[in-house]
């Protein structure tokens, strides 16, 4: 399945970067048109140290491309934390160590190609790696249809609807066995899914900013669903200040494993 997603993804960058590479060919002759890219990049860092001790990293790198022809877009999520706890050793001992607490990375990509200015035949692919969710990683490919519902100076509302297919590994259960704590390695689960993504952006003023992107990917076994909505402040045209709250939520989870996640980030956003 992971190679099935990165050749999918492969794909999607090819097909894409050749569609930009004709549109500037076809629009040499403006000095203005880029094919229709723009990006961002967002970076957060926090660290604390004397009577606690922790870090925290992320980081997000996003790309979009939308012209007559082509509605597409490619993601990259990093997500680190180690903070200073407290265990216990075999011979009963307390201790203090700089444990990793989230080790999360993510990224897709979805080719959408145009058959009017507001429809489009849509093919994503998603990989997402946690070692401490719900899930330790899942994959996801999808084909569908896209509707841009509202598109104006200050709203964009689009809708993506379609079927997929989706392979995840369960996270690891410890289980005692003689009296030792084992983790016991999840088998490998695969099934049809729903995968459906709704996106709407609203400029409230000329510098702020919102936007709030809706997933689910719904299957027989588990339904996923992740909401990321986040309000960026500009400083300057390429740098913004941004708050994001990130939910991800899975139906059906193992015994003592939380079926939701929830993240809450500030960021320095730099725009290109």
């Amino acid at each position: 399945m992971k190679k099935t997603l990165i050749a999918a993804l492969l794909l999607a960058a090819c097909t894409s970067f050749a569609a930009q590479a004709q549109d500037t060919d076809a629009n040499a002759g403006n000095a203005a048109s880029n094919g229709g890219w723009s990006g961002s990049g967002e970076f957060g860092f926090a660290s604390a140290t004397g009577n606690t001790r922790s870090q925290n990293v992320n980081a997000k790198l996003g790309l979009n491309q939308e012209n007559e022809q082509w509605k597409n877009s490619f993601f990259l999520d990093v997500l680190r934390t180690k903070v200073q706890q407290k265990v216990v050793d075999q011979a009963g001992n307390t201790l203090e160590q700089f444990n990793t607490t989230a080790n999360r990375y993510d990224g897709g990509a979805s080719v959408g190609y145009k058959l009017d200015p507001r429809s489009y035949i849509v093919g994503a692919a998603r990989y997402d790696h946690d070692e401490f969710g719900a899930n330790l990683w899942q994959g996801v490919v999808s084909l569908g249809y896209g509707y841009i519902a509202l598109k104006d100076a200050r709203n964009e509302l689009s809708f993506e609807i379609g079927p997929g297919y989706k392979e995840y590994r369960p996270a690891a259960v410890a289980t005692v066995i003689g009296g030792t704590s084992v983790k016991q390695v999840q088998p490998v689960e695969h099934e049809g899914v729903a995968r459906g993504l709704v996106n709407y952006k609203f400029r409230l003023t000329a510098n702020t900013s919102f936007e709030d992107t809706f997933l689910t990917e719904a299957g027989s076994k588990n339904t996923y669903v992740q909401n990321d909505a986040g309000l960026a402040v500009s400083m300057t045209k390429k740098l913004a200040l941004k708050v994001g709250f990130q939910v991800r939520h899975n139906s059906t989870v193992l015994p003592g494993i939380k079926k939701t996640d929830t993240l809450t980030t500030t960021n320095l956003v730099y725009n290109f």
